[in-house]
């Protein structure tokens, strides 16, 4: 991932989302996912022993093809994140969009133990589609009970319920 000047923070009335340029990407499986936004959900949407955390970002990359592979990075309440601070100042109250003249390092908002569980499941918004090869942190980062309170303050619960796992094999990834 790069680090990116600018970009648009998106109140779509569901989420906070940033859309970012020239951010990068990743290779899966020998395939190059460009990331191309991340949003927000509270709670988490997905579970640790069954816990949910207080917050959830989605890091979206998408193939040429139209795959994709999204990163999920949860937030346990602690100490206040600086790295979100300038989304939240910029984001429209209402449904709208921003656009942003601050630096951001998407890496701010991933935990340096890049330890974690990969699976294939789906999108977590209608039409719920099974395109997405998740890779989901096994280690929080912090955001303060007051960065929380306000993302919950403009979209509530916005987590789609945990899935059953069903078929699904949970591999998990060294750091």
């Amino acid at each position: 991932w790069n680090s990116v000047h600018g970009g648009e923070v998106v109140n779509n009335g569901h989420t906070l989302q940033m859309n970012l340029e020239h951010a990068g990407g990743l290779v899966r499986d020998g395939v190059f996912y460009k990331l191309i936004q991340f949003h927000f959900h509270t709670p988490s949407e997905h579970t640790v022993n069954g816990s949910a955390y207080p917050m959830e970002v989605h890091f979206v990359h998408a193939s040429e093809d139209g795959r994709l592979a999204v990163i999920g990075v949860m937030f346990a309440e602690g100490a206040n994140n600086a790295a979100l601070d300038p989304i939240w100042w910029s984001a429209p109250g209402t449904p709208g969009k921003a656009a942003v003249s601050f630096e951001f390092d998407p890496r701010s908002i991933l935990p340096k133990n890049r330890s974690a569980v990969r699976y294939k499941g789906s999108l977590t918004t209608p039409p719920c589609s099974e395109i997405v090869d998740w890779t989901v942190m096994k280690t929080p980062l912090t955001a303060s009970k007051t960065q929380i309170t306000v993302f919950r303050s403009m979209f509530g619960n916005n987590a789609r319920p945990v899935q059953p796992l069903h078929r699904r094999f949970l591999l998990e990834t060294p750091q």
